[in-house]
């Protein structure tokens, strides 16, 4: 018997992992968090599974439902949004299941940033203006940052920021970024990226909190970063015709040259 965590996506049924669609069609349990994991991936689910909703349970509660299914001998797809490798509370869980010997594995998904940028139409790490990318957020009722993790900090790199579960802190990002950024930095608030209610808010850090709709109040992405602006960035050397690379060799003293497949 194995718990199987599974990155189910950001929300677009479509957007699980083959992987993900195959795991979930062998469990005869699965455990998904109702309120962000669409209902049609429970389609793959085999029939006369136990389906259970855990967004009203508690962690002892659902602990409880995969002991239940442990005693049984029975497989668990455990389902959570997005990708599990970022707020997904999968953590506590696999501690609890380890200590208890019940086997793990962890199936990646779709994260939310990803399927934001995907609906912007845009990179987030154009040469020249960014290379990096922070996943962040800012302190909630659930989780409080660590003293070095703060919205200024990691705007002095001028890196790309992908700031989560935070929209409705939105003031407070404009007032700790506009100092590094700049008034004129783009901002974009992507809620419910992929699916079929998803909405774009384009702006500044100066007129964002100006653009929001009050109706947008969580499951939303703020990105921030001279990127986003998709101008005045370098080509990459990628597929200049006189960059030097393995598979495309410019000359016979070229340190690829004569390597076996190029």
């Amino acid at each position: 018997m194995t718990v199987h965590f599974i990155g189910a996506g950001p929300g677009a049924a479509d957007l699980l992992t083959l992987r993900g669609r195959d795991i979930v069609a062998s469990c005869p349990v699965c455990l998904y968090a109702g309120s962000l994991v669409p209902e049609a991936i429970l389609d793959h689910c085999p029939e006369g599974a136990r389906i259970v909703n855990t967004a009203p349970m508690d962690l002892g509660q659902i602990m409880a439902e995969i002991e239940a299914a442990h005693a049984a001998g029975h497989d668990v797809a455990r389902l959570h949004s997005g990708d599990m490798s970022v707020w997904s509370a999968m953590g506590e869980q696999m501690r609890r299941l380890r200590g208890l010997g019940i086997p793990v594995s962890v199936t990646p998904g779709v994260p939310a940033f990803s399927a934001a940028a995907a609906a912007l139409g845009t990179e987030l790490t154009l040469p020249g203006l960014a290379q990096s990318v922070v996943l962040t957020r800012t302190p909630g009722r659930a989780s409080s940052m660590p003293e070095g993790e703060t919205l200024t900090n990691f705007a002095a790199t001028g890196a790309t920021l992908a700031i989560h579960l935070s929209v409705q802190n939105l003031s407070r990002v404009v007032a700790d970024l506009t100092p590094a950024y700049g008034a004129d930095c783009p901002v974009a608030v992507v809620y419910r990226a992929s699916w079929p209610d998803e909405r774009i808010l384009r702006g500044t850090l100066s007129d964002i909190e100006a653009r929001m709709d009050e109706g947008i109040s969580r499951t939303a992405v703020i990105l921030v970063g001279p990127a986003l602006s998709g101008e005045g960035f370098d080509e990459s050397c990628l597929y200049s015709v006189d960059y030097d690379r393995r598979y495309r060799p410019q000359c016979a003293e070229s340190p690829w040259s004569g390597w076996a497949g190029d």
